[in-house]
């Protein structure tokens, strides 16, 4: 009876070591054609049950410790797996699947065929060929059958509506991007960093972590439209305080 309890208490204490040696990767997701932010991917660590969806931000967070597996998915969009390693923080870039897409069209002495709508179709020689109404839009009139009548509109209406709801969502994100060129100027700096880890005698490790909580500390202003003195003075302030703490 004391060998099983043993037995329990050192799996038990495996488990939690385990579950404690998990530490918070975090980063962005961009589209990998303009490197804007993207809503909605799904982020998740193979072989365990932690898994993020991107929000307005292309932001996520999961747990996994070094040697895990990242999986990032999104419909139409190209899968990647990435190992986990010290890097904690972590900028993404995914692929449209579209834009592997080929378009062409084959001929030969018997058959023609065409590439078209996603298919490959035979094509007949003797078709007429209609004026392309790419860009047209069509009016008709409707009948009910029962006296009523209206008209009915059919072409690039719908698809343009939705062209240029995506083109206005571009919009904002890259403004919102050109709002926060201060903070990126500053973070992203080799010098900066290597400056403030040396001056505070901080670990790669640490360095991640702290600069997690200081974008979850400022998240309600997202930096935007911060000089980038600001922010590094800010950064610097709040460096100096965790790591008082941290020692």
């Amino acid at each position: 009876m004391k060998i099983l309890r043993l037995l329990f208490l050192i799996i038990g204490f495996g488990w939690a070591s385990f579950a404690l040696g998990q530490t918070t990767y975090s980063g962005n997701v961009l589209d990998a054609n303009d490197r804007q932010v993207m809503e909605g991917v799904t982020v998740r660590v193979l072989d365990r049950e932690s898994t993020s969806t991107t929000n307005q931000r292309g932001y996520f967070s999961v747990q996994g410790v070094v040697g895990d597996t990242l999986l990032v998915e999104f419909e139409g969009f190209v899968s990647q797996k990435i190992p986990l390693g010290k890097e904690r923080f972590l900028m993404i870039e995914i692929q449209d699947k579209a834009r592997f897409l080929p378009t062409f069209e084959v001929r030969s002495p018997a058959y023609s065929y065409r590439f078209k709508d996603g298919r490959l179709v035979l094509r007949d020689e003797n078709e007429v060929e209609s004026p392309s109404r790419k860009g047209e839009v069509i009016a008709g009139p409707i009948n009910r059958g029962d006296g009523s009548g209206g008209i009915a509109f059919s072409g690039v209406i719908s698809y343009f509506t939705k062209k240029a709801r995506y083109a206005r969502e571009y919009a904002r994100k890259q403004e919102w991007h050109k709002r926060r060129v201060g903070y990126y100027s500053i973070i992203e700096s080799d010098s900066i960093k290597a400056k403030l880890k040396e001056d505070f005698q901080i670990s790669s490790e640490d360095w991640n972590e702290l600069i997690i909580r200081f974008n979850q500390f400022h998240a309600s202003h997202e930096f935007l439209d911060w000089s980038e003195s600001r922010v590094y003075n800010q950064l610097r302030q709040f460096i100096e305080i965790e790591t008082t703490y941290m020692d």
